[in-house]
């Protein structure tokens, strides 16, 4: 796909679709935000008018808010002359895809991350993941849980919301309200900051997930917002390097023990690179 585009002119084009995105997200908080900042989303009604609150559960969240936004993403597509694209399947990667209507060399992933602030720490968020680093990963043409192979997008691109969840004691799921009364109704979050970044940007050198096969993101909430990842100062292609090699190369620790590299200083060793740009400053998150 690549070879109709030249290096050059796909940085271009990242650049310019990353800039029109992240001027994109900023219109987005006061369709999702009441003047006090509370989410407009107040809960689920039923053909009665009755309206039953929504549950704290992050994943519940997340899904709300995705088809919350949806109606602007398609508005931006269709500014932008992009096609968007759905994944054919729930666990495939990424969450949208766009595709130029003029040139189906031209496309980009977004995959959509919402999070939130800790209660006892608001610099900093819950993190969450930033895509398999598996089969589609590592082998660039690969179809297997992913809608178009890795290398026929120009950009990965995270647009991600965070946001502060209300005090339980403000939200009770077991009553319910009529129309009359939705005002009064709190909202389970508030106060949202959207970003946008390159997924690599924010990466973190450690697992997001546990067993299974996912990119961390780092947590500290300014960092994510200026995309000041672990592999910041590193660039994509070490990233790309890292993550498909996590796990896989061997290398004996100062114990004379054989174990597997699971650190970036181990790995910058490993490839003769000079570790002195890794942002240790930057703190890895939790998958949601």
């Amino acid at each position: 796909m690549k070879k109709y585009l030249s290096k050059s002119q796909i940085e271009e084009l990242k650049q310019d679709f990353k800039e029109n995105l992240k001027g994109f997200v900023q219109t987005l908080k006061s369709n999702v935000s009441t003047k006090s900042n509370e989410w407009t989303i107040k809960g689920f009604i039923d053909v009665f008018k009755n309206i039953y609150t929504i549950s704290a559960d992050t994943k519940i969240i997340s899904k709300i808010l995705e088809i919350h936004i949806f109606p602007k993403l398609l508005d931006f597509a269709k500014e932008n002359s992009f096609k968007l694209v759905l994944p054919d399947h729930q666990n495939y990667y990424p969450d949208i895809s766009l595709i130029h209507s003029q040139n189906d060399n031209i496309k980009f992933a977004i995959d959509l991350k919402t999070t939130y602030r800790l209660p006892d720490n608001p610099d900093f968020c819950n993190g969450f993941t930033l895509g398999s680093h598996g089969e589609y990963f590592i082998n660039r043409s690969s179809k297997k849980n992913i809608q178009f192979p890795y290398n026929e997008y120009l950009g990965h691109f995270c647009l991600g919301i965070i946001y502060t969840r209300n005090a339980p004691e403000n939200i009770d799921e077991t009553k319910v309200y009529s129309i009359d009364k939705l005002k009064s109704i709190s909202s389970v979050i508030k106060d949202f900051e959207f970003f946008v970044c390159e997924k690599w940007e924010i990466a973190s050198d450690k697992s997001g997930s546990g067993n299974t096969a996912n990119i961390g993101s780092i947590n500290k909430i300014e960092d994510i917002i200026n995309g000041n990842g672990t592999f910041k100062k590193l660039g994509e292609k070490i990233f790309d390097d890292y993550w498909m090699n996590y796990r896989k190369i061997s290398i004996i620790n100062d114990k004379g023990i054989e174990k597997k590299i699971t650190k970036l200083v181990e790995f910058l060793n490993y490839r003769g690179i000079k570790s002195e740009n890794i942002n240790k400053k930057a703190k890895r998150g939790r998958k949601i």
